[in-house]
């Protein structure tokens, strides 16, 4: 039996997520070229279904808003999937350089300590505005890790000496470290103590 390995490279077998709540919603059945556009799933909850190294390579297409302003979308944000390809594939390389370990598994693990549990939420009541902790959905959750992972890569590597290869590399190492240099981290933790502030 043929063994498929995520970029021809690296094996995803006996990788496991220890966040119960997370298990239905990251894939890790791997795809040699993982640029499949969902075409293959069939229903609403595509995202799910799709293996976890294409919805990062997605992300990295689009950052995202951030404070409602389209930012840092020139440069490597072009929407050209082999150049993001090719980006992903560069920084797992330099993961697996560094840390002496399956990236993926360091990718998988990282994104689970970057998920917040909780978030903040605005009602208003009687015309006064307050905010209110709400637990955060799963799908959210990932959503959320993978949207902070690529901003902060992308913002060390803007009009900066590295290369967004390298500090994508470096924000996946310091998920899997839970270091306060990663974007992600930092934005769990705020998120999560200002939800705290609010009960």
């Amino acid at each position: 039996m043929v063994t498929i390995k995520a970029f021809n490279r690296w094996d995803c077998e006996g990788i496991a997520l220890e966040d119960a709540g997370l298990r239905d919603y990251v894939t890790l059945t791997p795809v040699i070229v993982p640029k499949t556009g969902a075409r293959y799933i069939g229903n609403r909850f595509h995202k799910s279904r799709i293996f976890i190294v294409e919805r990062l390579i997605n992300k990295l297409m689009i950052p995202g808003h951030r404070a409602k302003k389209h930012k840092l979308t020139s440069g490597h944000c072009t929407g050209k999937g082999q150049t993001v390809y090719t980006l992903v594939e560069n920084a797992f390389t330099i993961v697996e350089q560094k840390m002496k370990q399956n990236p993926i598994l360091v990718f998988v693990k990282g994104l689970e300590y970057a998920c917040p549990r909780e978030e903040i939420i605005t009602i208003e009541y009687g015309g006064a505005r307050y905010p209110k902790a709400v637990e955060c959905a799963p799908q959210r959750r990932i959503d959320l890790a993978l949207r902070h992972m690529v901003q902060g890569a992308y913002a060390r590597s803007f009009n900066g000496k590295l290369g967004a290869a390298q500090c994508l590399a470096d924000e996946i190492i310091g998920c899997y470290q839970l270091s306060p240099k990663s974007n992600a981290i930092t934005k769990k933790f705020e998120l999560e103590r200002q939800a705290d502030a609010s009960r």
